[in-house]
């Protein structure tokens, strides 16, 4: 008697909505999305290692790195038509991972502790924050307006910890009491940020099948020029605007 005859297998089975409209169960895992989720899963792992060998600049490099891997895996899926329920559950594990875990034990091992107990309630109601943000999301997928996410998005708000982090680890900003009042600030906005009901533009509105004028291609070009300026910087700033887009937003909706 084989292992897969006791019930005992490795493999995965999820049922797929066929054209005309009848569900068949798959077996297996798409592998080119998948690969890309591991890789930021990985990313997010080694920053986490590295903001408890206070490897501040590593680990804010590695969080970045998952960021766009996150991008990648979501649009390579989109472009491939491979699309699974699977790689969504995949995909939001590793969100809390690289986006939750990584960047709250990055801002506490860094500034926070130095504020004691206050410091990981923090840190804690960040992660939490973030796997609420996650679950809300996965919960409502389908009737959300694909043009805008509900809440600012776990990777934006780790980009923000890490943009602060970064930009003070490399101009030598010292945690003392004020940065870790301002960490803890930082922290505390982001969590708010991700419950609320406020609406963040969201990438996917970008058109990556259709036709463009050759002149857009000069602004991915001018945006990755400015970036390696400074990049901590540049990140700390494009992030702090994106995370107060959303209530100036819903005010001039008001």
């Amino acid at each position: 008697m084989s292992i897969e005859d006791e019930g005992v297998t490795f493999e995965v089975e999820e049922p797929e909505l066929q054209k005309d409209g009848k569900k068949v169960i798959r077996k297996g895992v798409y592998l080119l999305p998948n690969l890309f989720t591991t890789a930021g899963l990985f990313a997010g792992f080694f920053a986490i290692i590295a903001s408890m060998n206070g490897q501040f600049e590593k680990a804010a490099i590695a969080i970045t790195v998952a960021a766009n891997l996150d991008v990648l895996d979501g649009a390579v899926a989109r472009m491939t038509k491979t699309q699974s329920e699977f790689g969504a559950q995949y995909d939001s594990l590793h969100d809390l991972v690289s986006f939750g875990l990584a960047p709250a034990i990055l801002i506490y091992a860094w500034s926070l502790q130095e504020l004691g107990k206050l410091g990981w309630m923090a840190a804690f109601i960040y992660v939490a924050c973030a796997a609420l943000r996650l679950a809300r999301f996965n919960s409502q997928n389908q009737n959300e307006d694909k043009q805008y996410f509900t809440g600012l998005g776990s990777p934006a708000s780790a980009l923000l910890i890490v943009g602060l982090v970064w930009t003070c680890v490399e101009y030598d900003f010292a945690p003392e009491r004020l940065v870790s009042i301002l960490a803890l600030v930082v922290c505390f906005w982001c969590a708010f940020l991700m419950v609320s009901n406020f609406k963040f533009a969201s990438p996917k509105r970008v058109d990556l099948h259709g036709r463009v004028p050759f002149v857009v291609i000069l602004g991915p070009v001018f945006c990755l020029a400015v970036f390696f300026i400074n990049p901590p910087v540049v990140m700390l700033s494009v992030a702090l605007i994106y995370s107060f887009s959303g209530p100036v937003l819903g005010i001039l909706k008001r």
